[in-house]
């Protein structure tokens, strides 16, 4: 059955992190984040909590691959179509009216939402005009991202997605093959910053006309997602996209009122208040 830390313990080691590293996980979703835990326990063969602590709090690099395993990275070119094609449609009209456009990727991961992004913000004619400041905890995926190589045998599924998300060119137009890994185009990366940002503790470090943050804050319990869609509307100018992944929402938060439903399906919203 593997190791099953108790609650006590997930406060302790939890509590150990936060102080030696910085990284505050307290408020994520307490049986996702126990069961992260466990799994990591497993995978290293600790045989024990004290193990388990121990290593964490002394060992840097086990506590790089903590970080990967703690946070989730599944994501891949025009992941849910629907929602890209729904962005071209309703959103980018309205970004036009803007001269110059901040756009944050929040919780990137590997970077596949980001650059998708790029190319449809290309296609309609705004990319040259944005500057999409694509973050994310985890400093390993982050380089990834910044990076922009993908592995080849993905590219046939992402081909199809973004055609379901309304591409209207080629996908291989925008990435070079290389062996069995494809490298994405210098043209779309010029517009791009990268850097590493903690959801939980950091602060806003910019103004943006369009925020992305899509299935993160479902690993978070309600007091830290509330605390960042706070981090969010507060970093939105009046009248900027807010979008969030297909399970989340502002339904619930104190903030509801000071958005507008664009599209309900979608999860994109736009700050009136």
């Amino acid at each position: 059955m593997g190791l099953q830390i108790t609650n006590e313990e997930k406060g302790e080691l939890l509590g150990i992190i936060r102080e030696r590293y910085g990284y505050d996980f307290s408020e994520y979703a307490e049986a996702s984040i126990k069961r992260r835990i466990n799994r990591f326990a497993d995978i290293n063969s600790f045989e024990n909590y004290f193990d388990v602590r121990h290593h964490l709090a002394n060992d840097q690099n086990l506590f790089v691959a903590f970080i990967l395993e703690i946070t989730v990275n599944v994501t891949e070119m025009f992941r849910d179509p629907a929602f890209f094609k729904c962005l071209a449609e309703k959103v980018f009209p309205l970004l036009t009216t803007y001269a110059h456009r901040k756009v944050w990727h929040a919780g990137c991961s590997t970077g596949e939402e980001v650059y998708s992004l790029a190319i449809l913000l290309k296609e309609n004619s705004l990319y040259r005009d944005t500057i999409i400041y694509a973050t994310d905890i985890n400093t390993k995926v982050v380089k990834q991202a910044r990076e922009g190589v993908f592995p080849l045998k993905l590219m046939k599924e992402f081909t199809a997605n973004y055609l379901k998300a309304g591409g209207q060119e080629s996908l291989s137009d925008y990435y070079t093959a290389d062996y069995d890994s494809v490298i994405m185009n210098k043209s779309l990366k010029k517009n791009m910053v990268f850097s590493t940002h903690n959801l939980a503790g950091d602060t806003s470090f910019n103004e943006f006309q369009m925020i992305i943050c899509r299935n993160v804050l479902i690993y978070f319990n309600q007091e830290l997602q509330d605390k960042v869609l706070q981090l969010f509307y507060e970093s939105l100018c009046m009248f900027g996209f807010l979008a969030l992944g297909s399970k989340e929402s502002i339904t619930h938060s104190k903030l509801r009122d000071k958005f507008e439903v664009i599209d309900k399906n979608e999860k994109i919203f736009r700050k009136i208040a």
